[in-house]
């Protein structure tokens, strides 16, 4: 919310997209006769969330991203920029108490970059705190912003999701392509840090059942199975 609240202070016209005429509750961005602010988990330690955003993603309330912020109390947000990233940004990344992680599709990094197991966590993170680098945008634009000069050296933690995305507030391109909260959740729970994969999975779940409710033209799907659950 904080991002948001700096980048609206930057912006000359307001961000305008479908649904933009309906009142909403300024903190969860969901109709305020679907607001989920009373189902807030209280936020958990352990593992950090980086969230580079593309430009607007940050206004929509169909981003995902602001879910895992109020699981994981420790967590940052940036909007992306190729050429002049954030000096905050670069200096998170090179914190010596983190052990960034870029969570991205292992197809698209060279193999010595690739995390092949969740095995090798303990030895990357190293006793350091493990901060999963999100990229936040549309698949487009996560690929443009994986290119950046500044992520190059991170290691690639990707996911090979066996259940279909229950995301159903945006058109994926594919059937398996996950949303940013499924994915965290996933990422938490290859982690070891269950409690805040299970938090999120539960809150991701309250999320889009308000969502949808809101929406005529969508049906709510209930009988997909848990992201978090082992196969």
């Amino acid at each position: 919310m904080t991002l948001r609240i700096r980048e609206l202070a930057k912006t000359r016209k307001p961000f305008m997209a479908r649904g933009s005429k309906v009142k909403r509750c300024q903190d969860c961005l969901l109709p305020v006769t679907g607001c989920i602010c009373a189902a807030r988990p209280q936020p958990l330690e352990g593992s950090a969330f980086c969230f580079l955003l593309y430009y607007g993603e940050a206004f929509k309330p169909t981003n995902t991203g602001r879910l895992i912020a109020d699981v994981v109390r420790d967590n940052h947000a940036f909007v992306w920029d190729r050429t002049r990233p954030d000096p905050a940004l670069l200096s998170l990344l090179t914190d010596s108490r983190y052990a960034p992680i870029l969570v991205f599709p292992r197809q698209y990094a060279e193999e010595a970059r690739c995390i092949d197991s969740p095995n090798d966590l303990p030895e990357i993170q190293a006793g350091r705190t493990p901060l999963y680098v999100m990229l936040d945008g549309t698949w487009r634009e996560a690929k443009k912003m994986f290119r950046s000069e500044y992520l190059r050296a991170l290691p690639v933690l990707g996911i090979d999701p066996e259940v279909a995305s229950n995301y159903q507030l945006r058109e994926a391109a594919h059937k398996h392509q996950l949303c940013t909260a499924e994915v965290a959740a996933m990422i938490l729970a290859l982690g070891g840090d269950h409690a805040a994969a299970q938090a999120l999975t539960d809150y991701f779940a309250v999320f889009r059942r308000n969502y949808i409710a809101g929406k005529p033209h969508m049906v709510f799907r209930e009988d997909e199975p848990s992201l978090t659950e082992s196969s």
